[in-house]
């Protein structure tokens, strides 16, 4: 299984890399082909390994899903503390608020769906989980939609603290994806076969087994 490993690969400050816009339409069509059959075992994996991952009083941060995302709102029935993300404030950032189903949400600065309520401290979340349109596992980079939204936050030291897992079919596993020098790795990923990554997720000692 692979692990992921620390800030390592391909960086770059002098703008986005050109690759990346390829990329991102090779895998968006990639990632649709492969949803209908991951989801359900995304899901099923899901529920079968986070729990261990959350501490008690912890919040586990979902995602509004966009097409071709992994929907696991339904995980609210395992999971009663939950946090969306939304972007807000000036100026714009990513902040992820307390939510349950049935909260009132409203349009974000990006369009997506994001609940009202007041924006929560590090501490209080134990995992993100993060779609992705790609993953490199032997880096940990995930190929995003490029707003970098992910990035700046976890930029903070703080919110790097909190363990972030990306979300997405295996089918959209990279051998290697360009990064620029604003890139923040993950430390592991989730899709139909289970969690991978590696040690240091509340408590668990060594790589994630699947």
């Amino acid at each position: 299984m692979s692990g992921v490993g620390p800030a390592v690969g391909r960086a770059s400050s002098a703008g986005p890399s050109p690759e990346k816009g390829a990329l991102r339409r090779s895998f968006r069509a990639r990632r649709a082909a492969a949803l209908a059959a991951a989801e359900p075992r995304i899901a099923a994996a899901a529920r079968r390994e986070l729990p261990a991952l959350l501490a008690a009083g912890q919040r586990l941060g979902l995602y509004w899903p966009l097409a071709g995302e992994p929907d696991l709102r339904p995980l609210a029935g395992e999971h009663p503390r939950l946090a969306l993300p939304a972007i807000g404030g000036d100026p714009a950032r990513l902040l992820y608020r307390p939510w349950r189903p049935g909260d009132p949400l409203t349009p974000d600065d990006c369009g997506i769906p994001a609940p009202t309520t007041a924006a929560l401290e590090p501490g209080a979340l134990g995992l993100l989980l993060v779609p992705a349109l790609a993953f490199d596992p032997a880096s940990g980079i995930r190929l995003g939609y490029g707003g970098g939204w992910y990035d700046r936050l976890r930029a903070d030291p703080a919110w790097a603290a909190v363990p972030a897992v990306v979300v997405l079919p295996a089918a959209c596993l990279a051998a290697a994806l360009p990064r620029d020098g604003w890139d923040v790795p993950f430390c592991g990923w989730l899709d139909e076969h289970g969690l991978h990554g590696l040690h240091g997720l509340h408590g668990l000692q060594g790589p994630l087994a699947v």
